[in-house]
């Protein structure tokens, strides 16, 4: 090993251990990017696959993945370009039912909402595949809110920075699952074409529309699938992952008392509701 990769190994190992000891804890921290020359996306999904293996270790188990900055709408605003994505775990998923549509915002760092769909996956999507294709490894379909945060003072970052901080995940609530089964011929263009309101205590702040993440969320999926095939050091998808796409809104500061809800309109899906505490 040369000098230069023992000192990347070495920054990605601190910076790892950063991360994870900064999780839960509602702390922030100048960006890595800021302190480590270098330090880029491949190293930030190495200290991807290092927390994840750390969180592990204390009990917690993967079961899924976020995609974040799908929605090119908001790339201006973080100065982020391209699509990322980070682990959802046992501890961060929730379902709305099982909550009582109310979730604590203890332990995350400026948080905010993003409305999402997510799908659940009966079978491997494979590199290459077309949004048909993606549809059949699909068994079911769910609306939802992403709590994203940001453990970076104001919101500031590099796009390696997003990475290594968890893929910016704070939680993730899902309404009811959809069983799609044998109507995929109708959600299948549904799914490119749906809109959404976010409203914040009964007031609408935003209008979204499927087209926003990437052409709309099977295309987001596409998207993630040929990027992980690409990954040295993270896993492919595997059935039974819950994939949530990214936001079809612009992302929105959350406070405890506040209420949030959505209604959707043009796919077989019912709009959702969250207080925080």
């Amino acid at each position: 090993m040369t000098a230069v990769d023992t000192k990347a190994t070495s920054d990605v190992e601190a910076i790892a251990s950063e991360a994870f000891a900064t999780l839960n804890t509602g702390r922030q921290i100048s960006p890595f990017s800021s302190r480590f020359p270098g330090f880029d996306l491949d190293d930030g999904y190495r200290v991807t696959a290092a927390v994840k293996q750390m969180r592990e270790a204390r009990g917690e188990a993967p079961v899924g993945r976020k995609i974040g900055f799908t929605n090119r709408t908001i790339w201006d605003e973080y100065r982020v370009y391209a699509p990322m994505w980070g682990y959802v775990f046992d501890q961060t998923m929730h379902h709305l039912a099982g909550i009582d549509e109310t979730l604590p915002l203890a332990g995350l760092a400026e948080p905010r909402i993003e409305p999402e769909i997510a799908f659940r996956l009966a079978s491997a999507p494979a590199p290459g595949m077309d949004e048909a294709a993606l549809l059949g490894c699909i068994d079911a379909v769910a609306h939802g809110f992403e709590i994203v945060q940001s453990i970076f003072p104001g919101w500031q970052f590099a796009p390696a920075d997003t990475v290594a901080a968890y893929g910016l995940h704070g939680a993730l609530v899902l309404g009811p699952w959809h069983v799609i089964d044998n109507e995929r011929a109708a959600w299948l263009p549904s799914l490119a074409a749906f809109t959404i309101d976010l409203a914040r205590d009964g007031t609408t702040v935003d209008h979204g529309q499927a087209s926003n993440v990437l052409g709309g969320p099977l295309s987001a999926l596409r998207h993630f699938v040929d990027l992980l095939a690409h990954d040295p050091v993270n896993p492919r998808l595997a059935a039974g992952e819950i994939v949530t796409t990214g936001t079809l809104t612009r992302a929105f500061p959350v406070a405890p008392g506040e209420t949030w809800t959505t209604a959707i309109s043009g796919i077989a899906l019912e709009g959702i509701s969250v207080t925080f505490v």
